[in-house]
Order: structure tokens, then C-alpha cells, then sequence
């Protein structure tokens, strides 16, 4: 069975160059969790297939994990993975 996952809207710390490329440094989700990014992999503009939605996809190492982070308009999300415990 898929893991269900959901939308989950982050605080994100960014650093932007003079030329205006934007690197995401780190990510504070909604508990207050900080999670600092280790390494920018890769960037394009995708759909996040698992909970919908388009944007510019980074794809970041953190804690030797790699995910995706989308920058929307200025809006930043994850697809977070949902606790089974709270379904």
C-alpha cells in the first residue's frame, strides 16, 4: 500500500546570489521543527505528483535523505508523509 501523504506549507530560509539564483538553506515545518539542508541536488519546474500542485522542485539531501521541496509563487511546500497514528 502507497504511503498517503498531504500538503504541508513551510517556513523556508533561502539565500539568493546578485544573478537571483535562489538556494534553500533550511526548513521549519509547522511543529517548529528545523531541518537544516545538507546539499541542493537539483532544481526544475515539476508537479508534486503525491499531493498536486506545480512549481519550481528542489531536490535536497537532509540527514542523508533526499526529498523534494516546491517554491510556489513564493509559497513554499513539502509532501509530508501522514502519521498513521493520527488516522
Amino acid at each position: 500500500m502507497e504511503q498517503q501523504c498531504r500538503k504541508v506549507y513551510v517556513e523556508v530560509q533561502v539565500k539568493v546570489s546578485p544573478e537571483g539564483d535562489v538556494r534553500p538553506l533550511s526548513i521549519k515545518f509547522e511543529d517548529g521543527k528545523l531541518y537544516e539542508i545538507d546539499r541542493l541536488l537539483h532544481r526544475c519546474r515539476a508537479h508534486a505528483t503525491k499531493v498536486g500542485g506545480t512549481g519550481i522542485r528542489y531536490t535536497v539531501r537532509i540527514r542523508s535523505q533526499e526529498t523534494y521541496l516546491f517554491e510556489d509563487e513564493g509559497r513554499w511546500f513539502v509532501e509530508a508523509k501522514n502519521d498513521p497514528a493520527s488516522m
